[in-house]
C-alpha cells in the first residue's frame, strides 16, 4: 500500500494541508500513523479525502458528511471500511511519478517545446507544475510521446493524439465503472448503504476488476490497432496499384 506525507496527500486529493487537518479535527478523516514527528497516510486516507471533496462540491455540509460516515462506520467493521476505501483509492498503476525540468523537456522533445505546448500538457494532466520543475504522473506516457516526436511528429500533433485518446479512454472507463458500480450497489447494498461483510465483498470485486479491466483494454486495443493498421496499409498499396494500372492504360492507349 502506498504511503504519503500530508503535503503529498493533499496534492493528490486536490486539496490543502490545512483542509486535511480540518477534516481530521472534525472526525471526518482518521489520524495518520506516526513515525516520530511525521504523520504517514495511506490510500484509504486518500480515498476518504476524495470522497469528502466530491460531497462538498455537491453542496453537502460537514455535518451531512459526518452523519453519513457515522452511519457507515456503525454498520461495519473498521477493517471492512478501510479495506473498501483502500480498494477504491489504491493506484491502478505501479508507475512511480518522476520530475523533469524545462531543459530536460527541450532535450527530450528535440527543442520543440513552447509555452503553449507546456500549458496544454498541463491541462491534459501529462505534466504538473511544481516550482521550477514539473511532476510527471506517468513517465511511460511522456516517453511514448517523446518517441513519436523522435519519429518526426510535432509536439502539437502528439498532444492532439493524447487528448483524443484521453477523451475516448475516459468515456470507456466511465461506462465500465458505472456499470460495475450499479452491479455492486444492486447486489451488496439493496438498501442503499454498503455495510459489514457486504463491504468486504464489494472491495474484493473492485480489486478483481483492476487486472481484468487492464487486460481487456490491452487485448482490445491490440486487436483494433492490428485491424486499422492493416486497413491503412491495404489502402496505401491499393492506391499505388491503381496508379500503376492507370499509367499502364495511358501507355497502351
Amino acid at each position: 500500500m502506498a504511503e504519503y506525507r500530508i503535503d503529498e496527500l493533499a496534492r493528490l486529493a486536490d486539496t490543502t494541508v490545512r483542509n486535511v487537518r480540518v477534516y481530521q479535527d472534525r472526525g471526518l478523516l482518521s489520524p495518520p500513523r506516526r513515525e516520530g514527528r511525521v504523520g504517514i497516510y495511506t490510500e484509504a486516507h486518500l480515498a476518504r479525502l476524495r470522497l469528502i471533496g466530491q460531497l462538498l462540491q455537491r453542496g453537502y455540509t460537514f455535518a451531512n458528511i459526518s452523519e453519513l460516515i457515522t452511519v457507515w462506520e456503525q454498520g461495519g467493521d473498521l477493517n471492512d471500511i478501510l479495506g473498501f476505501e483502500s480498494a477504491v483509492g489504491d493506484p491502478w498503476s505501479d508507475e512511480i511519478p518522476s520530475y523533469i525540468t524545462i531543459g530536460d523537456l527541450r532535450e527530450l522533445f528535440d527543442g520543440d517545446v513552447t509555452p503553449a505546448n507546456i500549458d496544454r500538457a498541463v491541462q491534459l494532466g501529462l505534466l504538473e507544475r511544481e516550482g521550477a520543475r514539473f511532476r510527471v504522473p506517468s513517465p511511460r506516457l511522456l516517453h511514448a510521446g517523446a518517441e513519436l516526436a523522435v519519429a518526426g511528429m510535432s509536439v502539437s500533433t502528439v498532444l492532439d493524439i493524447a487528448e483524443r485518446m484521453r477523451n475516448q479512454v475516459d468515456a470507456v472507463a466511465g461506462d465500465v465503472v458505472n456499470t460495475v458500480a450499479e452491479h455492486i450497489l444492486t447486489t451488496y447494498a439493496p438498501d442503499g448503504m454498503l455495510k459489514g461483510e457486504d463491504m468486504s465483498e464489494a472491495a474484493g470485486l473492485v480489486r478483481r476488476l483492476r487486472p481484468l479491466a487492464q487486460t481487456a483494454v490491452d487485448a482490445m486495443l491490440a486487436q483494433a490497432m492490428a485491424r486499422h493498421l492493416n486497413d491503412v496499409v491495404g489502402e496505401h498499396f491499393a492506391g499505388i496499384l491503381d496508379h500503376l494500372q492507370e499509367e499502364k492504360n495511358q501507355q497502351s492507349a
